[in-house]
């Protein structure tokens, strides 16, 4: 008999693998709901950090997570193990964030990346202006990208994923991925040629 879903947890710690994933999955396929939330707990933060990345908003990208995971646990059963759990968990919540963008109007307001300041009470003033003054200037031209790109720029450049991660997450060719990471680039830099 497989380990209880707290068990398995506990006996991979910081180094479970995407095997510990699979035996959680065919829990939670059976309606374990245990076993689901467990896998939550594992990927719920770095599907919340990515998809705040990408859409700039952490409250907005909570509720893209939520939606995304409950559409997961939907479709769970349907879920061949073809990839990894990670992998398949990613793809949806890309999807869901993607969808999010293109309902968007044009212009908007981005109130993330304040993360990728450093800390207020090391750096001067002058310098916590400056950082706040790019991180603004970045995400507004992060908004300029179409969906596609600013998906995978981030999963790229802020995630630091393979690009094999990338097209298998947002359902495309590696060469498409390389083609919008370097279109996504080019247009960054030309729109922040002096900050860059």
């Amino acid at each position: 008999m497989p380990p209880a879903p707290e068990q398995a947890v506990s006996a991979v710690g910081e180094d479970r693998s995407d095997t510990d994933d699979a035996l959680l999955v065919v829990r939670a396929a059976e309606g374990d709901e245990e076993a689901f939330a467990v896998l939550v707990r594992l990927h719920a933060p770095t599907l919340v950090r990515m998809a705040t990345r990408m859409l700039g908003n952490e409250p907005e990208a909570e509720d893209a997570v939520q939606d995304a995971l409950i559409s997961a646990w939907r479709k769970l059963p349907q879920f061949q193990m073809q990839s990894t759990f990670r992998t398949w968990v990613y793809r949806i919540v890309t999807n869901r964030c993607l969808n999010v963008l293109r309902s968007r109007r044009p212009v908007d307001h981005l109130d993330a990346a304040d993360h990728l300041a450093a800390p207020e009470h090391t750096v001067s003033p002058a310098r916590i202006a400056e950082s706040h003054a790019a991180v603004d200037e970045l995400q507004t031209a992060l908004t300029t990208l179409s969906a596609e790109q600013r998906a995978c720029w981030v999963l790229r450049e802020l995630d630091g994923q393979s690009y094999e991660f990338i097209a298998q997450a947002v359902g495309i060719s590696q060469e498409a991925v390389r083609a919008r990471v370097f279109r996504a680039r080019r247009s960054l830099t030309q729109q922040l040629g002096a900050w860059r």
